[in-house]
């Protein structure tokens, strides 16, 4: 059944969320500077890195090495009260090709806890603004370097193409806390959407493009238990997401009036031991593009992938790393041969997966200082972007490898 959609969501709730912290804070009655004080939590973090690939435009177009893996960031949080708070981050990325280069607000909201039921096993955080979208395990993460275990992210999941517009979307969000005799339960839902520029547009939809990107809506549930006595954590959540297009010159450019819907399942588990840690995340995903490509286009696809990750703590300051990664963006044509067919051998079938093995060491160098290096090998180009119309000629061949390595400070 294809599900397309018309739904609307204003991108400005973040600006009108920072005019209602000043005015907030304007309005608090005066108290003493040490008070005042206490009430802020400031954090920042500088991480700066290397880079190289071989065969892949993932990072650059030349496969040189590359000095742009840089990440600077300045988050705090200002507290009103026991239940109310302010919270926002801001952050400058230079990645090359993985995402947008330049400075964006990560994250800007209310936030509002409270216990309900006046029983403290039942709490509730109520957030409105630009809110972070913390469904996935490194959801609340991943947008702070040396809480990740890898530089990249396994692409299956937390594909860098949609790096801003999975981490936050501008609306609300609720939290839902409960401590059973069983173990303890979490039900997050949120809803809202985020902005595209015209590079996020170029990234994901085409260069060709002129016309405006826009998400209407995304809507995400989940639903995650920690059995007591226990290290184990399992989850369950799903997606549902609507994106336009509008040609800027619809007479002059290679695509017309579209929409577009993802929808996603996806399942989670987490375990702690001593000196290692497991983790996976799979998930189901389905793609429906309407007419976009041209009139009376129609896709309807779908996809699934994942990743099995190991950590092992070799002791206070050191620890490795290993993951396999999988994705095939189109269960039915896993081996690219309809790809061929339909872009009449102009994009090669290694385009429809991408499989990638991962080593990672890191090492605590001292007190908030990180050294993390990493080495991938990947078959595939399935998650590199444009996504309607991949360039063969910057990935020119099905296998190819990449490195980093990032030294990290924060405070």
């Amino acid at each position: 059944m294809l599900i397309i959609r018309e739904y609307s969501q204003p991108h400005s709730a973040y600006l009108s969320l920072l005019f209602g912290v000043l005015l907030s804070i304007y309005c608090i009655p005066a108290a003493s500077q040490e008070d005042h004080n206490q009430r802020w939590q400031v954090n920042g973090f500088i991480a700066q890195g290397l880079t190289k690939t071989d065969n892949s435009g993932f990072i650059n177009f030349d496969n040189s090495l590359s000095l742009h893996l840089t990440e600077l960031g300045l988050s705090a949080r200002y507290t009103l009260d026991d239940s109310l708070s302010f919270a926002g981050q801001i952050v400058y990325l230079d990645a090359d090709n993985r995402y947008v280069k330049g400075a964006r607000v990560d994250y800007a909201f209310v936030d509002w806890q409270t216990n309900l039921f006046a029983d403290v096993k039942w709490s509730l955080h109520a957030q409105i603004g630009r809110v972070k979208n913390g469904h996935w395990l490194y959801s609340d993460t991943r947008d702070v370097p040396h809480t990740r275990l890898t530089t990249i992210l396994p692409q299956s999941i937390y594909f860098d193409g949609f790096r801003d517009v999975a981490l936050s979307s501008d609306g609300v969000a609720w939290q839902l806390h409960h401590l059973s005799d069983k173990g303890t339960w979490q039900l997050k839902w949120s809803l809202g959407s985020s902005p595209l520029d015209n590079d996020q547009r170029d990234r994901l939809f085409s260069p060709l493009a002129t016309g405006t990107l826009t998400q209407t809506f995304t809507h995400q549930v989940s639903v995650f238990f920690a059995p007591n006595n226990t290290n184990l954590e399992l989850g369950i959540s799903v997606l549902d997401s609507d994106f336009k297009y509008v040609p800027g010159a619809p007479d002059s450019e290679p695509f017309s009036r579209g929409r577009a819907t993802s929808q996603r399942v996806m399942l989670h588990v987490q375990y702690y031991a001593l000196n290692w840690e497991f983790s996976s995340e799979i998930m189901r995903e389905r793609a429906v593009i309407k007419d976009a490509l041209f009139n009376g286009f129609l896709s309807d696809e779908f996809g699934d992938g994942g990743y099995v990750q190991g950590r092992y703590m070799i002791d206070a300051r050191h620890s490795i790393l290993a993951r396999i990664d999988l994705f095939d963006k189109n269960e039915e044509d896993r081996a690219g041969q309809r790809l061929i067919e339909q872009s009449q051998g102009q994009i090669p079938e290694y385009f429809t997966s991408m499989d990638q093995v991962t080593l990672g060491w890191r090492w605590e160098i001292a007190d908030r200082w990180q050294l993390q290096t990493e080495f991938h090998r990947t078959k595939g180009a399935g998650r590199l972007t444009p996504i309607l119309f991949p360039n063969s000629s910057l990935n020119p061949k099905q296998y190819w490898s990449m490195a980093s390595i990032q030294l990290i400070h924060w405070f």
